[in-house]
């Protein structure tokens, strides 16, 4: 480090810039720096940890009157603590204030010892630390500083792989803390540079690819005199060590290198395999896909516990933690050059797990545990996404057995458009001929997204292969599309036929898709229009697990029977019960259905502006293929043109969930 005073200074450092947000970190800090003798402000480069130091200390400075002494570790060598400490202890000793040690794991193993003596030698003087890590000294008061909040995906159906620009208004997204540092530091560098309606959706998606992390957010908006927010998103997703690399700061490719260079050997490893994982991972997934020679799983969960503090963790998934783009990028192009083939196995033991995962959400739904499914698959979906690449070493074969086994997720869950894509992506480069399963759930796919027409050369090869492969529940399951089809034209009596055809086709116990009880629920809804009569009522709970799903459509067709039988307020009750579940599960033409049902029950009680902003909020989830729905016929005959079209762009803009109060 040179002369060792020269990374000691008197003064604190002048503001690197203005501070967003942070307010309630700033707040934890003092109040823990007034409590424990050793704070440590943890997280990955470029969170922001010597800003927060700098504020607080010169917080405590005005209203305290706090005597602080700064120490920068970036310029202290490795075998350099030694040194420093002498520094330190002659110029402290004695003195009452706080010392900050900036950058500690600059220092390795050598920090805690650092620590440790100087709270010994120093006793009238507290220590406000930042670095990557715990220092892992006793009293140890550790605060994870998080990244700047950025504004959610616009829509759980995401497209797979890197965050593309979606639609969003500046409303939407000009609050966020990400959104406002990028905005005032873009300015900095082109000052002609303003959020718009243009740009909003491409600034949001930056700021959630960039993690929230102020130094990358920064180094981005700096070259917004180059690059709109849509070009460094393009730029970003191609290469994030190119797009990151040169700036100024802390969160670039050479701090991600530094990052991973200044780590010991089972870290650097694990820093490498774990570059494998899209999105964020539990300590049994990093074991189980990591935990290889020469890293075992004891190695690989100790060295996980280790490095945590550098990691970005998951808000939405407590326990789960992800690396940041800059240090995921640099550790993926390590491992592809690893010279010992442990990249290939990272990878297949990550397509393995992929597999067993989606298997197992299978085995949920099946079982009833249908939110449990759900909740599982959708947070290892970034995991799950990687895995359906058709191009990987697994093959579109390996692609479509993951697809298949999701796909719950796709249809009843919603995600029609992401299933879709994957199938159609693996299904064209899987060689002749094509698996029955994949082009049943294809076909499916494509008619719930108002293609029927387009599902039929699907169905016609789906059922040539199915009965090559013997394949008796894809059979069954492609009589219940076409009933499906049917019933989405209005014609139940067709629709019924092909549902009894499916039940006495369907195992008792399929080992993929839905349920015996799935099909016997769209049997009742054709029931509902053709043979009100026999739909069964249920008397009280069911025994064993319940099929939430095919429960909702079984509530939807009992609601069909109440209204027609002149008992709108059963039907309606019937209604919400159904709504909850499919807004539960994200079941979009679920919701689409029931809601039309719920705007006839509206209409039939002269409430047309509420039947109309029913009709609006699910306009964009039903099938484009499906009949007109009833309660627009009788709207459009009954109001005025003008009010009818208010009332339905306002419920186009309103989530169905805020027009149901009961919910």
């Amino acid at each position: 480090m040179g002369e060792p005073g020269t990374s000691v200074r008197q003064s604190v450092p002048a503001e690197l810039s203005s501070f967003i947000g942070r307010e309630r970190e700033l707040s934890r800090t003092a109040a823990l720096l007034a409590t424990a003798r050793l704070v440590t402000l943890a997280g990955p480069a470029g969170i922001g940890k010597t800003r927060l130091a700098v504020r607080t200390v010169r917080t405590l400075g005005r209203s305290r009157g706090t005597d602080v002494v700064w120490a920068d570790m970036v310029g202290v060598s490795r075998g350099g603590g030694a040194a420093l400490e002498r520094e330190l202890v002659r110029r402290l000793d004695g003195r009452e204030g706080l010392l900050v040690l900036d950058g500690c794991e600059q220092l390795g193993p050598e920090a805690g010892p650092l620590v440790s003596a100087l709270l010994v030698r120093l006793p009238r003087l507290r220590i406000l630390a930042t670095s990557q890590r715990a220092v892992g000294q006793a009293g140890e008061a550790l605060l994870a500083v998080p990244p700047l909040a950025v504004p959610p995906p616009a829509a759980t159906d995401a497209a797979p792989g890197p965050a593309l620009p979606s639609e969003a208004s500046v409303a939407e997204v000009a609050g966020y803390e990400a959104v406002r540092l990028y905005e005032e530091r873009a300015r900095g560098a082109d000052p002609s540079f303003e959020l718009t309606e243009h740009n909003a959706g491409a600034v949001a998606a930056l700021c959630r690819a960039l993690d929230g992390i102020p130094g990358a957010l920064e180094l981005a908006a700096g070259r917004a005199h180059r690059h709109t927010p849509a070009e460094a998103l393009r730029l970003l997703t191609a290469d994030p060590l190119e797009f990151l690399s040169g700036g100024a700061g802390r969160a670039g490719g050479a701090d991600a290198l530094r990052t991973c260079s200044l780590a010991p050997p089972d870290e650097r490893l694990l820093w490498d395999r774990l570059s494998v994982f899209a999105g964020s991972f539990d300590r049994d997934a990093v074991v189980e896909v990591c935990g290889f020679a020469p890293l075992g799983p004891r190695r690989a969960a100790e060295a996980l516990e280790r490095i945590t503090p550098a990691l970005l963790e998951d808000a939405a998934h407590p326990g789960r933690h992800r690396l940041p783009l800059s240090v995921r990028a640099l550790a993926a192009r390590r491992l592809a050059l690893a010279p010992d083939g442990g990249g290939a196995t990272v990878a297949r033991r990550h397509r393995e797990r992929c597999r067993a995962t989606a298997e197992r959400a299978a085995r949920l739904w099946r079982s009833g545990a249908q939110r449990e499914a759900r909740a599982l698959a959708v947070a290892e979906l970034p995991e799950l996404r990687a895995a359906m690449d058709p191009l990987a070493p697994a093959g579109p074969g390996g692609a479509l057995e993951i697809a298949v086994s999701l796909w719950f997720l796709w249809s009843p869950c919603g995600l029609v458009t992401e299933g879709r894509r994957h199938l159609e992506r693996a299904l064209a480069l899987h060689p002749a001929p094509r698996p029955a399963r994949a082009l049943w759930l294809a076909a499916w796919l494509v008619a719930g997204s108002g293609e029927a027409e387009s599902a039929d050369p699907l169905l016609v090869e789906a059922w040539t292969a199915a009965v090559q492969e013997g394949e008796d529940a894809c059979v069954a399951y492609l009589a219940h599309l076409r009933g499906l089809v049917a019933l989405w034209r209005d014609r139940p009596w067709e629709a019924a036929a092909e549902f009894r055809e499916a039940l006495e086709l369907l195992p008792a116990e399929p080992e993929f898709g839905p349920g015996p009880e799935a099909l016997r629920a769209a049997l009742t809804m054709a029931l509902a229009h053709t043979d009100p009569a026999s739909v069964p009522v249920e008397d009280g709970p069911p025994d064993g697990p319940v099929d939430l799903w095919a429960r909702s459509w079984t509530g939807y067709a009992d609601a069909l029977v109440q209204r027609r039988e002149g008992r709108p307020a059963l039907a309606r009750a019937e209604l919400l019960r159904a709504l909850e579940i499919q807004l539960l599960l994200g079941d979009g033409l679920g919701q689409a259905l029931s809601a039309e049902l719920l705007a006839e029950l509206e209409a039939d009680a002269g409430c047309y502006e509420e039947s109309a902003r029913l009709l609006g909020a699910v306009a964009g989830t039903r099938p484009a293929s499906a009949c007109l729905p009833r309660a627009e016929r009788v709207l459009r005959a009954r109001m005025d043109p003008e009010a009818f079209r208010t009332a339905f762009a306002e419920g186009a803009r309103t989530p169905l969930r805020a027009l149901l109060p009961e919910l």
